[in-house]
């Protein structure tokens, strides 16, 4: 299993540069809209390979494929309000609490006592990473981080379900990019406005560059899922908030703190024991 955790650590630097190129548009309707036709694209050449998933799948596909659409207008909208450095640790932090919560208490996943002792530390210093310089007030995106927090949260536990069965990982992952597409296209042709062709043509290298990382990170954490417990999963990918830390200031010019240091060393000591743990 010390392969597909080290795929998902790769994937957390990745998943943190999109949300940057997403960041960086600017315009949360044309961010969403090529982030779903990298969607679609990916999603049909799986397809085309893998083919059908297994039938009790379906159920979990649906209820993804929408909440990964509005997990993206969440996000979109959001990065108009706040800092990607302040909001995307509140983000991505509430998700591996509440993913532990429901693979242990509901799912009957069975974790090591070293597993939680990372997972801890991890997700105590995602917490600090949050609260590092205060919390966002309500007009700075705090509303909308802690829901696509929730939202985050929900698709992971429906992807991990739903992927496991009939061990068919990327036949679900196809249909599920697939699904999610037209859905997101589709909100974003109607909110986005009369001018949304032009600044599409605008933004599209970012907008795509965004849409393949998306593609690449969330289809390679699905598949983890099949393959290792969610909640040390889920733990081990947030450690993008790091990352997304470090673009924020180097990239995109936002401010970091000394507490913050404390934090990034806390969040990367908990992924070292969770992934040496679950190795």
């Amino acid at each position: 299993m010390t392969y597909v955790l080290w795929l998902v650590l790769g994937t957390a630097v990745l998943h943190a540069g999109w949300n940057a190129l997403a960041k960086s548009v600017g315009d949360r309707w044309v961010a969403s809209t090529l982030i779903g036709v990298v969607n679609g694209i990916g999603g049909i050449a799986c397809i085309l390979v893998f083919g059908l998933p297994a039938p009790g799948a379906w159920p979990f596909l649906v209820v993804s494929a929408l909440l990964q659409a509005v997990y993206l207008l969440t996000l979109t909208s959001a990065y108009r309000h706040g800092d990607l450095s302040r909001l995307y640790p509140i983000m991505r932090g509430t998700a591996p609490v509440l993913v532990t919560a429901v693979s242990v208490l509901v799912l009957n996943e069975q974790l090591s006592p070293s597993s939680w002792l990372g997972l801890t530390v991890l997700v105590a210093g995602i917490g600090l990473l949050a609260v590092g310089r205060g919390l966002p007030r309500r007009g700075d995106g705090l509303g909308l981080a802690v829901l696509t927090g929730v939202i985050i949260a929900s698709y992971t536990v429906s992807d991990g379900i739903g992927v496991r069965i009939g061990d068919q990982p990327m036949a679900y992952i196809g249909w599920m990019f697939a699904l999610q597409a037209p859905v997101l296209i589709g909100v974003c042709w109607w909110q986005g406005g009369p001018g949304l062709p032009v600044r599409l043509r605008r933004h599209a290298v970012r907008g795509l560059t965004g849409g393949l990382l998306s593609v690449i990170t969330y289809g390679t954490v699905v598949w983890a899922q099949s393959r290792a417990p969610l909640a040390v999963v889920s733990g081990l990918r947030e450690t993008s908030v790091i990352w997304a830390v470090l673009i924020g200031r180097v990239f995109l010019g936002e401010r970091l703190v000394g507490r913050e240091a404390l934090a990034i060393v806390l969040a990367c000591c908990g992924a070292v024991v969770l992934q040496v743990s679950s190795g």
